[in-house]
Protein backbone atom coordinates (compact mmCIF):
# COMPACT_ATOMS: atom_id res chain seq x y z
CA UNK A 1 0.00 0.00 0.00
CA UNK A 2 2.77 2.39 1.01
CA UNK A 3 4.79 1.25 -2.48
CA UNK A 4 1.18 2.44 -4.24
CA UNK A 5 0.56 5.38 -2.23
CA UNK A 6 4.34 6.56 -2.85
CA UNK A 7 4.13 5.92 -6.92
CA UNK A 8 0.74 8.19 -6.86
CA UNK A 9 2.70 10.69 -5.28
CA UNK A 10 5.71 10.76 -7.49
CA UNK A 11 2.96 10.89 -10.74
CA UNK A 12 1.48 13.16 -9.18
CA UNK A 13 4.39 15.21 -8.67
CA UNK A 14 5.52 14.28 -12.36
CA UNK A 15 2.46 15.83 -14.11
CA UNK A 16 2.75 19.00 -11.74
CA UNK A 17 6.33 19.50 -13.17
CA UNK A 18 4.67 18.65 -16.78
CA UNK A 19 2.28 21.21 -16.56
CA UNK A 20 4.38 24.04 -15.29
CA UNK A 21 6.80 23.16 -17.99
CA UNK A 22 3.91 23.37 -20.68
CA UNK A 23 2.74 26.40 -18.70
CA UNK A 24 5.75 28.26 -19.24
CA UNK A 25 6.81 27.26 -22.44
CA UNK A 26 3.09 28.59 -23.32
CA UNK A 27 3.82 31.98 -21.72
CA UNK A 28 4.59 35.32 -23.30
CA UNK A 29 7.61 35.99 -21.06
CA UNK A 30 9.27 33.02 -22.70
CA UNK A 31 8.14 33.59 -26.05
CA UNK A 32 9.46 36.91 -25.68
CA UNK A 33 12.94 35.46 -24.54
CA UNK A 34 13.00 32.96 -27.40
CA UNK A 35 12.46 35.50 -29.77
CA UNK A 36 14.66 37.72 -28.70
CA UNK A 37 12.23 40.61 -29.12
CA UNK A 38 9.55 42.69 -27.11
CA UNK A 39 7.04 44.06 -29.06
CA UNK A 40 4.67 46.88 -27.46
CA UNK A 41 1.74 48.47 -28.54
CA UNK A 42 0.92 51.68 -27.91
CA UNK A 43 -0.78 54.49 -29.62
CA UNK A 44 1.55 57.22 -30.23
CA UNK A 45 -0.79 60.43 -29.63
CA UNK A 46 -0.69 60.35 -25.76
CA UNK A 47 1.15 63.82 -24.12
CA UNK A 48 3.03 62.84 -22.44
CA UNK A 49 3.56 58.97 -21.94
CA UNK A 50 3.34 58.14 -26.41
CA UNK A 51 4.14 60.82 -28.74
CA UNK A 52 5.72 61.13 -32.25
CA UNK A 53 9.01 63.62 -31.72
CA UNK A 54 9.87 66.13 -35.19
CA UNK A 55 12.22 62.92 -36.59
CA UNK A 56 8.98 60.55 -36.46
CA UNK A 57 10.64 58.55 -33.20
CA UNK A 58 8.36 57.92 -31.01
CA UNK A 59 9.03 59.22 -27.25
CA UNK A 60 7.64 59.62 -23.91
CA UNK A 61 7.37 58.05 -20.42
CA UNK A 62 5.81 54.75 -21.59
CA UNK A 63 8.42 54.51 -23.56
CA UNK A 64 11.25 54.93 -21.36
CA UNK A 65 9.67 51.95 -19.48
CA UNK A 66 9.39 49.91 -22.31
CA UNK A 67 13.19 50.64 -22.78
CA UNK A 68 13.76 49.47 -19.60
CA UNK A 69 11.89 46.55 -19.33
CA UNK A 70 13.45 45.06 -22.56
CA UNK A 71 16.65 45.63 -21.12
CA UNK A 72 16.09 43.92 -17.75
CA UNK A 73 14.41 41.07 -20.35
CA UNK A 74 17.66 40.73 -22.24
CA UNK A 75 15.91 41.61 -25.42
CA UNK A 76 15.54 44.11 -28.07
CA UNK A 77 12.61 46.36 -28.10
CA UNK A 78 9.62 46.84 -31.08
CA UNK A 79 7.44 49.56 -30.35
CA UNK A 80 3.98 48.53 -32.50
CA UNK A 81 2.02 51.90 -33.46
CA UNK A 82 -1.69 51.39 -32.96
CA UNK A 83 -4.70 53.03 -33.34
CA UNK A 84 -6.42 52.86 -29.97
CA UNK A 85 -9.87 51.48 -30.77
CA UNK A 86 -7.92 48.18 -31.80
CA UNK A 87 -5.26 48.40 -29.55
CA UNK A 88 -6.87 45.63 -27.31
CA UNK A 89 -7.09 43.65 -30.09
CA UNK A 90 -3.88 43.52 -31.44
CA UNK A 91 -2.90 42.31 -28.64
CA UNK A 92 -5.17 39.37 -28.10
CA UNK A 93 -4.60 38.29 -31.50
CA UNK A 94 -0.75 38.62 -30.70
CA UNK A 95 0.19 41.22 -32.65
CA UNK A 96 2.36 42.31 -29.79
CA UNK A 97 3.23 41.26 -26.05
CA UNK A 98 1.88 43.65 -23.47
CA UNK A 99 0.13 47.27 -23.82
CA UNK A 100 1.86 49.80 -23.17
CA UNK A 101 -0.23 53.40 -24.00
CA UNK A 102 -1.60 55.11 -20.71
CA UNK A 103 -4.38 52.38 -20.36
CA UNK A 104 -6.12 52.84 -17.26
CA UNK A 105 -7.31 50.03 -15.45
CA UNK A 106 -11.02 49.58 -15.64
CA UNK A 107 -13.36 46.19 -14.78
CA UNK A 108 -14.92 46.38 -18.41
CA UNK A 109 -11.33 45.92 -19.85
CA UNK A 110 -10.09 43.38 -17.52
CA UNK A 111 -12.92 41.03 -18.64
CA UNK A 112 -11.05 40.96 -21.72
CA UNK A 113 -7.21 41.99 -20.62
CA UNK A 114 -5.26 41.36 -17.52
CA UNK A 115 -3.34 43.94 -16.23
CA UNK A 116 -0.03 44.22 -13.76
CA UNK A 117 0.09 46.61 -11.03
CA UNK A 118 -1.08 50.45 -11.45
CA UNK A 119 2.41 52.11 -12.08
CA UNK A 120 0.85 55.66 -12.01
CA UNK A 121 -2.45 57.23 -11.06
CA UNK A 122 -4.43 59.95 -13.14
CA UNK A 123 -7.42 61.43 -13.54
CA UNK A 124 -9.79 63.53 -15.36
CA UNK A 125 -9.96 66.91 -15.34
CA UNK A 126 -11.44 70.23 -17.07
CA UNK A 127 -9.70 72.35 -19.95
CA UNK A 128 -12.58 75.56 -20.38
CA UNK A 129 -12.18 78.53 -22.08
CA UNK A 130 -10.57 81.63 -20.06
CA UNK A 131 -13.81 83.90 -20.24
CA UNK A 132 -15.30 81.90 -18.00
CA UNK A 133 -13.29 82.22 -15.13
CA UNK A 134 -15.19 83.33 -12.59
CA UNK A 135 -18.82 82.61 -13.90
CA UNK A 136 -17.69 79.00 -13.57
CA UNK A 137 -16.08 78.18 -10.22
CA UNK A 138 -16.37 74.06 -10.65
CA UNK A 139 -16.82 71.79 -13.12
CA UNK A 140 -20.29 71.07 -11.96
CA UNK A 141 -20.76 74.24 -13.43
CA UNK A 142 -20.60 73.46 -16.59
CA UNK A 143 -23.24 71.22 -16.86
CA UNK A 144 -25.66 73.31 -18.67
CA UNK A 145 -27.49 72.52 -22.32
CA UNK A 146 -26.27 75.88 -23.12
CA UNK A 147 -22.11 74.61 -23.05
CA UNK A 148 -20.43 72.21 -25.13
CA UNK A 149 -18.10 69.96 -23.56
CA UNK A 150 -16.01 67.64 -25.63
CA UNK A 151 -13.43 64.32 -24.93
CA UNK A 152 -11.51 62.31 -27.13
CA UNK A 153 -13.90 58.68 -28.39
CA UNK A 154 -13.30 55.28 -26.86
CA UNK A 155 -11.18 56.99 -23.45
CA UNK A 156 -12.45 57.01 -19.85
CA UNK A 157 -12.86 60.77 -20.51
CA UNK A 158 -15.67 59.89 -22.84
CA UNK A 159 -17.01 57.69 -20.15
CA UNK A 160 -16.32 60.64 -17.43
CA UNK A 161 -17.44 63.06 -19.47
CA UNK A 162 -21.09 61.44 -20.49
CA UNK A 163 -21.36 60.39 -16.05
CA UNK A 164 -20.81 63.67 -14.59
CA UNK A 165 -22.32 65.72 -17.68
CA UNK A 166 -25.97 64.95 -18.30
CA UNK A 167 -27.40 68.80 -19.65
CA UNK A 168 -24.37 70.23 -21.36
CA UNK A 169 -23.87 68.95 -25.40
CA UNK A 170 -21.16 66.01 -25.50
CA UNK A 171 -18.92 65.87 -28.68
CA UNK A 172 -16.89 63.06 -28.98
CA UNK A 173 -13.00 63.48 -31.18
CA UNK A 174 -11.04 60.68 -32.62
CA UNK A 175 -7.91 62.41 -30.90
CA UNK A 176 -7.54 64.67 -27.83
CA UNK A 177 -5.03 67.49 -29.75
CA UNK A 178 -8.95 68.10 -32.18
CA UNK A 179 -10.84 68.48 -28.63
CA UNK A 180 -8.12 70.51 -27.51
CA UNK A 181 -8.51 72.60 -30.92
CA UNK A 182 -12.41 72.69 -30.65
CA UNK A 183 -11.94 74.88 -26.98
CA UNK A 184 -9.12 76.98 -28.27
CA UNK A 185 -11.36 78.06 -31.38
CA UNK A 186 -14.13 78.88 -29.18
CA UNK A 187 -16.44 76.41 -30.50
CA UNK A 188 -16.37 74.25 -27.46
CA UNK A 189 -16.65 75.91 -23.44
CA UNK A 190 -14.34 72.82 -22.12
CA UNK A 191 -12.77 69.51 -22.43
CA UNK A 192 -12.64 66.59 -20.16
CA UNK A 193 -9.28 64.29 -20.36
CA UNK A 194 -6.44 62.96 -18.50
CA UNK A 195 -4.72 65.23 -15.65
CA UNK A 196 -1.31 65.00 -17.25
CA UNK A 197 -1.93 65.72 -20.77
CA UNK A 198 -4.22 68.74 -19.75
CA UNK A 199 -1.08 69.93 -16.89
CA UNK A 200 1.15 69.68 -20.50
CA UNK A 201 -1.28 72.00 -22.48
CA UNK A 202 -1.79 74.24 -20.17
CA UNK A 203 2.06 74.89 -20.02
CA UNK A 204 2.29 75.31 -23.80
CA UNK A 205 -0.45 76.03 -25.84
CA UNK A 206 -3.23 76.71 -23.60
CA UNK A 207 -1.28 78.99 -21.48
CA UNK A 208 -3.03 82.46 -20.91
CA UNK A 209 -6.00 80.94 -23.55
CA UNK A 210 -7.59 78.46 -20.96
CA UNK A 211 -8.64 78.09 -17.49
CA UNK A 212 -7.60 74.26 -15.83
CA UNK A 213 -10.05 73.15 -13.59
CA UNK A 214 -7.36 70.59 -11.81
CA UNK A 215 -9.15 68.48 -9.06
CA UNK A 216 -9.73 65.16 -10.77
CA UNK A 217 -13.23 63.85 -11.68
CA UNK A 218 -12.21 60.46 -11.79
CA UNK A 219 -9.54 57.88 -9.84
CA UNK A 220 -7.46 56.19 -12.85
CA UNK A 221 -4.80 54.14 -12.37
CA UNK A 222 -3.00 53.04 -15.31
CA UNK A 223 -1.33 49.46 -15.65
CA UNK A 224 0.21 47.15 -18.96
CA UNK A 225 -2.03 44.78 -20.08
CA UNK A 226 -1.11 41.40 -21.24
CA UNK A 227 -3.38 38.22 -22.16
CA UNK A 228 -5.55 36.44 -20.08
CA UNK A 229 -4.02 33.13 -18.83
CA UNK A 230 -0.36 34.53 -18.33
CA UNK A 231 0.75 34.58 -14.75
CA UNK A 232 4.32 34.19 -15.14
CA UNK A 233 4.49 37.10 -17.48
CA UNK A 234 2.26 39.15 -14.76
CA UNK A 235 4.75 37.87 -12.23
CA UNK A 236 7.41 39.50 -13.98
CA UNK A 237 5.69 42.28 -14.71
CA UNK A 238 4.90 43.28 -10.85
CA UNK A 239 8.27 42.33 -9.78
CA UNK A 240 9.57 44.44 -12.12
CA UNK A 241 7.46 47.52 -11.13
CA UNK A 242 7.89 46.89 -7.93
CA UNK A 243 11.86 47.26 -8.18
CA UNK A 244 11.61 50.61 -10.58
CA UNK A 245 9.56 52.50 -7.63
CA UNK A 246 11.83 51.21 -4.75
CA UNK A 247 14.80 52.94 -7.71
CA UNK A 248 13.00 56.14 -7.67
CA UNK A 249 12.42 55.67 -11.28
CA UNK A 250 8.44 55.98 -11.27
CA UNK A 251 6.42 57.34 -8.54
CA UNK A 252 4.91 60.79 -7.89
CA UNK A 253 8.43 63.24 -8.06
CA UNK A 254 10.68 60.65 -8.70
CA UNK A 255 12.90 60.28 -11.99
CA UNK A 256 10.77 60.21 -15.17
CA UNK A 257 8.05 61.91 -13.30
CA UNK A 258 9.56 64.66 -13.15
CA UNK A 259 11.13 63.94 -16.77
CA UNK A 260 7.73 63.70 -18.66
CA UNK A 261 5.67 65.63 -16.25
CA UNK A 262 7.48 68.58 -14.82
CA UNK A 263 9.88 69.53 -17.05
CA UNK A 264 8.89 70.28 -20.58
CA UNK A 265 11.72 70.63 -22.13
CA UNK A 266 11.01 68.02 -24.45
CA UNK A 267 7.93 69.68 -25.98
CA UNK A 268 10.36 71.17 -28.34
CA UNK A 269 11.15 67.96 -29.82
CA UNK A 270 7.53 67.36 -30.57
CA UNK A 271 6.62 71.12 -32.18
Amino acid sequence: MKKFILGLVVLATINGIAADIKLWQNSTLNKIVQRGELQVCMEPGYVPFEMTDKKGNIIGYDVDMARQMSKDMGVKLKLVPTAWDGIIAALITEKCDIIMSGMTITQQRNMTVNFSDPYIVVGQTVMMRKDLEGKIKSAADLDKPEYTIVTKLGVTGEIATKKFFKKAKIVTFETEVDAAAEVLNGKAEAMVYDQPYNAIFMSDKGKDKLIHLDTPLTYEPLGFAVRKGDPDFINWLNNFLRQMKEDKVIGFSDELYQKWLVDTNWLNRVQ
